[in-house]
């Protein structure tokens, strides 16, 4: 410790502190220490250039590890790649050698590099021209994404041996405007993918057609590229890979990186309530302890699953902080802030100014923010992948790294922690896209062939596409002559299909404060129960109220209060079937998946006091209903089973089993818990059964439910083993829910129904 400061100064001494304060120790149910590694290594491949060796020598590299190794060889075969190690392995030489190496052999060679996100394509522009700089050769990388400027243009698609890109950029921008772009395509050896599992759901379904296009444009100029692809650690990396590429993929997975002293600390928040099964507020309590790192000098990462709770734990990490750092040391940061913002904060943590950060998701992927010591889950991030990557971000360069999960009294949160088995031993899941999902596959099949006729034998994925193109010139968006297909409307289509949603349409978020400007964006689904008037909505740790909600011109105007609450709201679900396409009858129940309609209404919004968080209020929420047309599994109870049950006791029962299952449903699936959603009906409108309904939060479906379909047995097991395992009385949160909810009997009640069904 520093005797002049009076701060810790590593993680091990950090370490000392915790396990010295009972306060903190009393919660910790688990901790897990994952001894250092020391890195496996090879000598540089007998293929790779002189000029390589040499700048790797210069920059410290006197050998590859392993995975480097076999990933360079690979490439140098032909080969298409996908390399699977942890975070901070240095995935990046895996694909930048032999791309570098390409280009020193053939300066009219070409790469196109694929990021996620414009702050990883920077980052990666960056490291390469390092390298680039010290062999002191012609090769020119650049960034081709929206913020580069228009005079730059030009160059880059005539000149750039690896343009730096997002898929995004690729759909809009790139693919549509292929003849500027001929020298690129026509020279096209590798196309460079990083960060693969983030291509998952609705966004990895749109790339996966985006790059049908890309391939489909290269065959057009006479290429026929390699793909080389990193990922973070899932269940089905060369599964996936292949899906998403369309082509068979060389799996390399023996990661030789050295790794520091990894303790990973599970913690459940005391109870406050033993019958009902109510524990303090997982918020408070990562408060509580990212409070506790950073005053003692660790530079700290705090994840939390929502946009608001990010911006409550910033509040309140800012309050406890203000005094001995100064507010703007602990920084938010989520997909709602303008680039600018990201970027600054991203330096700061580099720099060390910005001692603490408080994100969503958006820091999981591997952005540089240098080496932070520290990184605190306030709840269980959803899957045990995003767990790994998150934790990743802390002890990056060999060094000791302190995780510690926060869980919340939720249920999924709760199975976690009392089974750290579960977490430690199982494999991450498996990522899963439907890039042939007609609504995301018909608009792909709009954007190419604007981008190229299409000719009558072509292939564009899985379904018929000659059915596909005819509708389309029926609807008048195609002109059919001699076996080719034209695109006849004036439109752009890619302009207004957006990757990242099966929903076209963002809502900008307005302040109204001093002027106008827009200080973030919220996607159509999210809007009705995040920005309704009268909403709290919180940026930056400042409060805003929603004054005006312009729905059809999907804008928010806000201005700057400061208030002691801030809202959540309730969303209404109607379903009925549309059609079902699998079944199968067991005795006392009745399992299928098919296509439903979903019509959701936001009712009323709730005021919720900070840092006590109890309900001081409510009001109405008047919006128009939104319809969702997509893909369900629901299971269905006999009669037989449910004649014991009073219609009020089978109401009970089937909202506690809906509660267990909404939250041990991405167990099985790697998807956000919101991606995947439960509806239980006592009397369903299809068939007058007690029914529980899952649905795929988006048009079409992703493929989520029909993946539950398959695994009903496996989930209802699960659910009852859940169940029977809590130590409440009659029901509680971390099980079948409240008893506000679900009755004094709907434990009880809910264990009797799936009892007498499994």
């Amino acid at each position: 410790m520093n005797p002049l400061t009076g701060k810790v100064t590593s993680v091990e001494e950090m370490l000392e502190v915790m396990r010295n304060k009972p306060e903190i120790m009393a919660g910790v149910t688990y901790w897990h220490t994952i001894p250092a590694k020391d890195a496996r290594t090879v000598l540089f491949p007998a293929g790779l250039h002189s000029k390589i060796r040499t700048a790797l020598v210069a920059r410290g590299i006197g050998n590859l590890y392993t995975h480097q190794g076999e990933a360079f060889e690979r490439a140098l075969a032909g080969d298409h790649v996908v390399t699977v190690t942890p975070t901070a392995s240095g995935k990046t030489l895996c694909y930048n050698l032999p791309v570098i190496q390409k280009i020193i052999e053939d300066d009219s060679a070409r790469a196109l590099y694929l990021f996620p996100t414009k702050a990883l394509a920077q980052d990666q522009v960056t490291e390469l021209q390092k390298l680039v700089d010290i062999m002191g050769v012609d090769i020119k990388s650049s960034t081709y994404d929206g913020d580069t400027p228009v005079t730059a243009r030009q160059a880059i698609r005539n000149a750039g041996h690896i343009v730096v890109t997002n898929p995004d950029m690729l759909h809009q921008a790139i693919l549509p405007l292929h003849t500027k772009w001929v020298k690129l395509f026509e020279n096209l050896k590798y196309v460079v993918i990083d960060e693969v599992h983030s291509y998952r759901g609705v966004f990895g379904s749109h790339v996966a057609n985006v790059i049908r296009r890309l391939k489909r444009i290269c065959r057009f100029y006479g290429s026929n590229p390699q793909f080389i692809c990193a990922s973070a650690t899932i269940a089905n990396p060369r599964e996936h890979t292949e899906r998403l590429i369309g082509e068979h993929v060389s799996l390399v997975d023996n990661n030789g990186a050295p790794s520091g002293d990894k303790h990973f600390v599970f913690y459940n928040p005391p109870v406050v309530n033993e019958q009902l099964g109510i524990r303090k507020s997982s918020v408070l309590e990562a408060r509580k302890i990212a409070g506790l790192l950073l005053g003692s000098g660790i530079q700290t990462i705090v994840f939390a699953r929502s946009r608001v709770r990010v911006e409550l734990l910033l509040t309140y990490l800012q309050e406890l902080v203000r005094g001995e750092l100064g507010s703007k040391s602990i920084r938010g940061y989520r997909g709602g802030y303008l680039p600018m913002q990201r970027r600054e904060i991203e330096r700061g943590l580099r720099s060390g100014e910005i001692r603490g950060v408080v994100s969503t998701n958006a820091l999981e992927l591997g952005i540089d923010i240098g080496q932070l010591q520290a990184c605190v889950l306030c709840g269980y991030p959803g899957t045990i992948a995003s767990t790994w990557q998150q934790a990743g971000r802390a002890g990056r360069r060999k060094e000791s790294s302190l995780t510690v999960l926060v869980a919340s009294s939720g249920t999924l949160d709760q199975y976690v922690i009392q089974h750290p088995r579960f977490f430690f031993e199982r494999p991450p899941e498996e990522a899963r896209i439907s890039p042939d999902n007609l609504i995301i596959l018909v608009d792909h099949v709009k954007c190419a062939a604007y981008e190229l006729p299409f000719e009558a034998d072509e292939k564009f994925g899985d379904e018929s596409l000659v059915d596909i193109l005819d509708y389309l010139a029926e609807e008048k968006v195609l002109h059919a002559v001699d076996n080719r297909w034209y695109w006849m409307e004036q439109s752009f289509p890619a302009q207004g299909i957006s990757l990242r949603s099966a929903a076209q349409e963002n809502f900008v978020i307005i302040d109204m404060t001093n002027g106008s400007r827009v200080i973030g964006e919220v996607d159509r689904f999210s809007a009705p129960t995040l920005i309704h008037e009268e909403a709290i909505y919180i940026h930056e740790g400042v409060q805003y109220q929603v004054e005006k909600l312009d729905y059809e011109e999907k804008k928010a105007f806000v201005r700057e209060v400061s208030v002691d609450y801030y809202t959540d709201a309730n969303l209404a679900v109607q379903l009925k079937v549309l059609h079902v396409n699998k079944e199968e009858v067991r005795e006392g129940l009745e399992r299928q998946f098919g296509e439903v309609t979903i019509n959701a209404q936001a009712t009323i919004f709730k005021k919720i006091r900070l840092r006590t968080h109890e309900n001081i209020g409510s009001g109405p929420i008047r919006l128009p209903e939104e319809e969702l047309h997509t893909s369900s599994y629901w299971f269905s109870f006999e009669d037989s089973v449910t004649e014991k049950f009073s219609a009020n006791d089978l109401q009970f029962a089937l909202l506690g089993i809906a509660n267990v299952l909404v939250h041990i449903a991405p167990l099985y699936l790697m998807c956000d818990p919101f991606d995947i959603r439960v509806v239980p009906q006592v009397r369903a409108l299809h068939n007058k059964k007690p029914t529980i309904f899952f649905y795929d939060r988006y048009p079409g479906g992703v493929g989520l439910s029909e993946h539950l379909y398959e695994i009903h047995g496996e989930l209802l097991d699960q659910a009852k083993q859940i169940i029977t395992s809590c130590s409440c009385l009659s029901g509680c949160p971390a099980c079948v829910g409240p008893i506000e909810e679900v009755g004094l009997l709907g434990k009880k009640l809910a264990l009797d129904l799936l009892s007498s069904s499994i």
